[in-house]
């Protein structure tokens, strides 16, 4: 049952090889010239003399006699060479102003399969134009598909999605991002700018009981107190001097008393919070947001009179690292805790969304503008600003991962698609392994087998997007070639977890876990071979040595292919769509007719010639054969007598991938199973049926003479 030990080390080092001669290669640099630059932005634009700390372009407007800048316009490859499905980076022409807003982001260049001949790469031209006039100071979200989730404000931006290509579009949407934040810390002196999924996280589980006092202490509740004197002496020499009529006969009355806690860390609310308020609070917070508590008393509340409930106010503000964030009002009536003994008027919640990328590990910066006005008729106003921080003690959060990027939250956003991948990829492994059971009844095994498949070509194919395929492949080789991160697999959960499900599969089985149980367009061939048998169409039977010949072109397709990533990415998303399955699974067959034609073709042939793509020409499917000679078991049971004289399993199998001898070929084998039904049948194996024969069989015993 042990495989060819020297076969598997001499494909080891045959991979070990590829995979170093993928490492030593180097990336590409950006392609805009000065030439360029000028022809996209013509007079009364100039182009100013490249950074020399930056890979960026400044841009500048003749307005007079004076010269402004306009901006800054870069290339995302040259800063975020985050690499899109095909290993290449999507590149992108990303122009910034001076405030943080895009001017404008248009496609350089791009390898995307979804984007080259599936949907075309209109719907990614109009998916970045949607950038322009958004700025970095608002949290982008991207709808699902092209709905959109929300209205634009101050602090929050909505882009329509492209369906089909959700993780396409995140990618991109990280890469204009990444690439503008650099941009915009360097050279428009914004803060370190933050990344909503590379942030701390508070612990869910800390907590004693605390008083006031000792929270207080421990810096889990700040205490600004400002008395009216205190404010005037902020508007000293300024032409709001002297305007609060009440600050100057009381100098040492209460402007504002305020305390305020981060009252979603548990220590700090289950300790200001009645129970019942603590559980209301929590019950308001999705996953990943926060909530500030607000108790103030004196002149001056965070909540005004023409305040509308649930929305931000306008006498609170938060920034972290420069950038603005959203707080707005829970419109919960919350209930101190007994200990909780504070001198406030009013006791206000407010509400940041996990969106916001609020770290707990920043300093929190808060600010309470005050206005005065002068004047009757157009009063000019004038602002100051009481300024405070807030630092969560460390014991309260997690710090944040290295890796933990946008993909996170695509994670978690598909988990109910991944507990069900998870569920039917555990009942497969069982059913494998205990497949002496499984096949011990063939009628039952049928059933179970075409219902598997069912799921593989609906849930996995249509629904979840799970089709593996030769991109993963030629995106490694690519990623590889040019020393980038692997990380883009990441946006693509199906995937992963798939190919690491696969991975297993192939050192126990070999390559016929994937091809035949979890391909959406094998099982769609099978079940369209199925169909055919069931109305008696003739089948095409091919001679055993011109079946061993067709199965080799496979491998060429998989040496053309492979060998393309080493010169021409462009040749490489040219010869990919040599396989359907884009066309059939991930665009349902919504393409151009050229390519519907060619799937349609391979799909009828496989009506007569049993899975013909996946035997003969699946390029996928050759280069897991070829990961698959390092199978652990030959977990198809034979009998001495297979091969020699029986014959049975070797006509039965539709895939011709028993030998004479009765020896497995197990790069050839889908793993239908069909000749281990046979082998656990006494009703189909010869050798079994003899066997039973003989041992029924009663011996004539001679009758001896009287």
């Amino acid at each position: 049952m042990m495989p060819n030990l020297k076969g598997a080390a001499r494909h080891l080092r045959f991979l070990l090889c590829l995979l170093f001669l993928l490492a030593t290669a180097h990336s590409r640099a950006g392609v805009l010239t000065r030439a360029a630059l000028v022809e996209h932005f013509p007079s009364p634009y100039v182009i100013g003399e490249p950074d020399k700390e930056l890979p960026v372009w400044p841009i500048f407007k003749q307005n007079a006699t004076a010269t402004e800048l306009v901006g800054y316009v870069f290339e995302s490859i040259d800063l975020a060479p985050i690499p899109g499905f095909s290993g290449v980076p999507i590149n992108l022409l990303v122009a910034l102003d001076p405030k943080g807003n895009f001017l404008e982001v248009s496609v350089l260049s791009q390898h995307e399969p979804v984007f080259l001949d599936g949907l075309g790469p209109g719907p990614m031209v109009q998916f970045v134009k949607q950038y322009q006039g958004v700025s970095l100071k608002q949290n982008i979200h991207i709808g699902a598909g092209t709905k959109r989730t929300g209205v634009s404000d101050a602090g929050h931006a909505y882009i329509d999605g492209v369906s089909k290509a959700t993780a396409s579009v995140r990618i991109i949407n990280q890469s204009a991002l990444s690439a503008a934040l650099k941009v915009a810390r360097k050279k428009l002196g914004f803060g370190e700018g933050r990344d909503p999924d590379l942030i701390a996280r508070v612990k869910p589980d800390v907590f004693k009981p605390m008083s006031v006092r000792q929270m207080q202490d421990a810096g889990l509740i700040e205490h600004v107190r400002v008395t009216n004197g205190e404010l005037e002496k902020r508007f000293a020499g300024s032409d709001g001097a002297g305007l609060d009529p009440d600050a100057l006969a009381q100098p040492d009355g209460v402007f504002t008393d305020l305390y305020l806690a981060y009252v979603s860390i548990p220590e700090v609310g289950r300790n200001l919070l009645a129970p019942a308020s603590w559980n209301k609070l929590k019950n308001r917070l999705d996953e990943g947001d926060h909530a500030m508590l607000v108790m103030s008393a004196g002149r001056y509340g965070v909540i005004g009179e023409d305040f509308v409930r649930g929305s931000a106010s306008d006498r609170i503000l938060l920034k972290q690292d420069k950038l603005p964030i959203d707080m707005r009002d829970l419109d919960l009536e919350l209930t101190l805790s007994d200990a909780a003994l504070l001198p406030t008027a009013n006791v206000t919640v407010f509400r940041i969304i996990g969106q916001a990328g609020l770290d707990p590990a920043r300093p929190l910066d808060f600010s309470l503008p005050v206005t005065r006005l002068k004047g009757i008729v157009y009063p000019e106003r004038i602002t100051r600003e009481l300024n405070f921080s807030h630092r969560v003690p460390e014991r309260y959060y997690i710090a944040a991962e290295g890796n933990n990027k946008t993909w996170v939250a695509i994670w978690k956003g598909r988990w109910v698609e991944l507990l069900i991948l998870l569920a039917g990829l555990a009942l497969l492994s069982f059913a494998l392994w205990r497949q002496k059971r499984l096949t011990a009844d063939g009628a039952r095994f049928v059933w179970f087998r075409r219902g598997f498949l069912l799921f593989t070509v609906a849930f996995i194919g249509y629904y979840a997007q799970g089709q593996l395929s030769i991109v993963n492949l030629t995106s490694l080789a690519q990623a590889a070639l040019a020393g980038r991160s692997l990380e883009f697999f990441m946006f693509d959960p199906m995937t992963v977890v798939l190919w690491a499900f696969v991975l297993v599969s192939l050192l126990v089985w070999g390559r016929g876990t994937f091809c035949g149980w979890l391909c959406p367009f094998g099982a769609l061939q099978e079940l369209t071979g199925k169909l055919a048998q069931h109305f008696k169409l003739r089948q095409i039977a091919i001679r055993p040595a011109t079946d061993a010949r067709l199965k080799l072109i496979k491998y060429g397709v998989l040496a053309l292919i492979m060998g393309s990533t080493f010169f021409s990415s462009g040749l490489t998303d040219k010869l990919v769509e040599l396989e359907p399955f884009k066309t059939a699974i991930t665009l349902n067959f919504v393409r151009a007719w050229p390519f519907v034609l060619y799937a349609g073709v391979l799909l009828i042939a496989s009506m007569f010639v049993y899975k013909f793509f996946c035997r003969y020409l699946c390029p996928f499917g050759a280069g897991l054969a070829l990961m698959g000679r390092v199978r652990l078991l030959n977990w198809i049971p034979r009998r001495q007598e297979c091969g020699k004289p029986c014959q049975t399993c070797r006509h039965r199998c539709d895939y011709q991938a028993i030998k004479p001898s009765g020896e497995v070929t197990y790069a050839e084998c889908f793993q239908c199973m069909d000749c281990v039904v046979i082998y656990e049948s006494d009703e189909k194996c010869a050798p079994l049926m003899l066997e039973i024969k003989r041992a029924r069989t009663i011996p004539i015993q001679p009758i001896k003479a009287a």
